[in-house]
């Protein structure tokens, strides 16, 4: 059998400044080796920024929190992710009410995901933006609660997981990558770390 060529972007040395699992599995079903190194970051910001600005002003955020992680060679991979409608944010639910005022309010209705990417080495520093549109069928009462008990969503933007049964059930169309919806357009992150 013949030896396998990996492609050189893969042996490339990443440093994950994120605790999302998904990001992780993302990564690595990609074929990228990759170490986890995250440092708390207060994910603020200014209410002046639109939605396409906020992720890509957090992933620089993140980013520039883990710089002393950064060793030659190394290149740091931060991202945050978004919900939007319109001008709206749906970020993190603070809890179950919020959670379901979330879920009633993008029910029925198109909204975007946008997930921004800085990449950080001691020589570069790339940032972008991936854009997913997602149509999210109607959601009942008793599909609400029921995904939201079984599910947890608090630690997902616009209170809900693609993967997740609202994912296979309740979104009827996608525009953009399924892997942005997830967390990280992974496809975009490959065409810029070869730049890198």
């Amino acid at each position: 059998m013949s030896k396998i060529i990996t492609p050189k972007v893969l042996s490339k040395k990443i440093i994950l400044a994120s605790k999302s699992p998904r990001r992780s599995q993302l990564l690595a079903e990609a074929g990228f080796s990759f170490k986890v190194r995250s440092k708390d970051v207060e994910e603020s910001y200014s209410k002046d920024l639109s939605p396409k600005e906020v992720p890509l002003f957090l992933a620089e955020k993140k980013a520039k929190a883990c710089k002393n992680f950064l060793k030659k060679g190394h290149i740091i991979l931060a991202a945050d992710t978004i919900v939007a409608k319109g001008k709206k944010i749906y970020e993190k639910p603070v809890d179950r009410s919020d959670a379901v005022r979330i879920l009633s309010k993008l029910s029925g209705k198109w909204h975007e995901v946008i997930t921004g990417v800085c990449l950080l080495s001691k020589k570069k520093k790339i940032s972008f933006i991936g854009v997913s549109k997602v149509k999210l069928e109607k959601l009942s009462k008793t599909e609400i609660d029921y995904y939201i008990d079984k599910f947890q969503p608090y630690d997902k933007a616009g209170a809900y997981a693609i993967q997740e049964w609202i994912g296979l059930c309740k979104i009827s169309k996608i525009e953009g990558t399924y892997s942005n919806i997830m967390g990280l357009p992974v496809d975009l992150v490959y065409q810029y770390l070869a730049k890198m």
